[in-house]
C-alpha cells in the first residue's frame, strides 16, 4: 500500500454543496494510482467486488453503509448474489472530488480483514 493511500483512507470526507470544481483528470489519475482496482467509467469511480456467497456480500454492503454514514458521502451500489459494484461521483460538483477517493479507499480496507 502506497502512502498517498493510506492518507486517503485516514481523511475525512468534507461536506460539499457544490461551487468547487470537480477533479482534473491529471488530479483524478495522480489519486487512482493509489488505489487498488478502482477505475473511473463515465465519469465516476467504479469498482466491482466478487464474494464467496450472499452473507458476506451483505457484510460487505452492510459495512460500506456505515462508513458512508461516518462520512456523509454516499455510493451507489448494485449488489448481486456474491457481488458489489460500487459507484462513487460527487453530484454537487458534477464530477469527482478528493472525498469519493477518502471514501473508495476505507472501502477497500474492508477487503484487507
Amino acid at each position: 500500500m502506497s502512502e498517498t493511500f493510506c492518507d486517503l483512507a485516514k481523511g475525512k470526507c468534507k461536506p460539499c454543496e457544490g461551487g468547487i470544481p470537480p477533479l482534473s483528470p491529471g488530479e483524478i489519475d495522480v489519486l487512482l494510482k493509489d488505489l487498488n482496482g478502482w477505475s473511473v467509467i463515465d465519469g465516476k469511480l467504479h469498482k466491482d467486488y466478487k464474494f464467496p456467497d450472499h452473507y458476506v456480500t451483505m457484510t460487505f454492503v452492510n459495512a460500506v453503509a456505515w462508513i458512508s454514514h461516518q462520512q456523509g458521502h454516499h455510493p451507489d451500489l448494485a449488489v448481486g448474489y456474491n457481488t458489489c459494484r460500487v459507484e462513487y461521483i460527487t453530484h454537487a460538483i458534477g464530477g469527482l472530488s478528493e472525498s469519493d477517493f477518502i471514501c473508495a479507499a476505507k472501502i477497500d480496507l474492508l477487503s484487507d480483514l
